[in-house]
C-alpha cells in the first residue's frame, strides 16, 4: 500500500527544513549578536601607557584612529593600518596590520613593536567619553589612550 503525503506534511517539512536553515545561518555569523565596528569609528586616541615595564608610551607619539572598521595611526616611527571588529558585547580584534618600514631611533623602533605586538593581541575594549583601554584574552589591561590623537 503506497502512502501519500499530505499538504500538513509537506508544510511541516518545509518548516523545518527553513528553521534548520536559519540555525545553521546563526551558528555560522556567531549567534545573534554581530560585530559592531561602528563602536569605535570616528574615534582618535593617543596613547598614554602599556602593561609592558621599561618604556614609557607617552614619550613616543602613538597613536589610533578608528575610521569605517579601519584602524590607523603612528606606531612611534612608522604608521600603521589594519581592520578592526567589536563585539559581540566588549570584543574587539584588530585583522593583519601594515606598516610603513621606516628607521628611527632604537628607543622607538622598541617602542613601536611593542605597541603592534599588544594592538595584535587585545580581546576587548572599554570605552569612557577621554579613555579607550584594551585588554588582553585574559582580561589584563594592556594599553590605555586618552581622548585625541593630536601632537
Amino acid at each position: 500500500m503506497a502512502r501519500t503525503i499530505t499538504g500538513a506534511r509537506v508544510a511541516l517539512a518545509v518548516s523545518l527544513a527553513v528553521a534548520a536553515a536559519a540555525a545553521l545561518c546563526l551558528a555560522a555569523c556567531g549567534g545573534s549578536e554581530e560585530t559592531d565596528p561602528a563602536a569605535l569609528d570616528g574615534t582618535e586616541w593617543r596613547l598614554e601607557r602599556w602593561s609592558e615595564s621599561g618604556i614609557d608610551p607617552a614619550a613616543f607619539i602613538i597613536t589610533a584612529v578608528f575610521s569605517e572598521g579601519m584602524v590607523g595611526g603612528t606606531s612611534g616611527v612608522n604608521s600603521y593600518s589594519g581592520s578592526y571588529t567589536t563585539g559581540p558585547g566588549d570584543d574587539f580584534e584588530t585583522g593583519e596590520l601594515a606598516s610603513t618600514m621606516m628607521a628611527g631611533p632604537e628607543p622607538a623602533m622598541e617602542a613601536e613593536a611593542v605597541y603592534l605586538r599588544l594592538l595584535d593581541e587585545a580581546a576587548s575594549f572599554a570605552q569612557t567619553d577621554d579613555t579607550l583601554t584594551l585588554f588582553d584574552a585574559d582580561g589584563t589591561e594592556s594599553l590605555v589612550f586618552t581622548a585625541g590623537a593630536g601632537e
